[in-house]
């Protein structure tokens, strides 16, 4: 059973949900992807309270490691990729170069970007640390100003 709670954020309403391994999906609700179906999900406040503490503490800049058990689902591949993200230190950023080259697959720049696309642990699995080759910011799934404003909290923060 997945269960879920909103917390509210400088940058909107993010979403937080965990099964029985741990953390699930975030993302903010305010973002350009579609949500999950949420139908047969619980909200339960109290079993995602240590969770979203931890998120406070990010948003407040007093937190730069996450600590939470992560159960993101995914292909090889996609798990891959997510863990070149998580290797990417706080208030720093790569290229969808770095990070293909990171995996050991210099000429998957494109599929690289899919799988950042499809990250299913927004901020947890910084795939708002991934910025063009020409260090330009590019998509994320909760639109560039969040990204934007991520990367400045990192910033200040560090």
């Amino acid at each position: 059973m997945i269960r879920y709670d909103m917390m509210p954020t400088d940058q909107g309403e993010l979403l937080v949900a965990i099964d029985e391994r741990g953390l699930v999906h975030v993302d903010f609700l305010a973002g350009l992807r579609p949500l999950p179906d949420m139908s047969d999900w619980r909200q339960d406040g109290e079993a995602l309270a240590p969770f979203l503490a931890e998120f406070r503490d990010y948003f407040a800049g007093r937190l730069q490691r996450f600590t939470l058990p992560l159960a993101p689902r995914g292909t090889a591949f996609q798990q891959a990729v997510w863990q070149a993200l998580c290797d990417i230190p706080y208030g720093e950023t790569r290229s969808y170069g770095d990070i293909a080259r990171a995996i050991g697959k210099p000429n998957a720049v494109r599929a690289v970007g899919a799988a950042n696309g499809r990250n299913p642990l927004s901020i947890i699995i910084p795939c708002h640390r991934v910025i063009g080759q020409n260090g330009s910011l590019t998509g994320y799934a909760g639109g560039l100003p969040i990204k934007q404003a991520l990367l400045t909290l990192e910033r200040a923060s560090r």
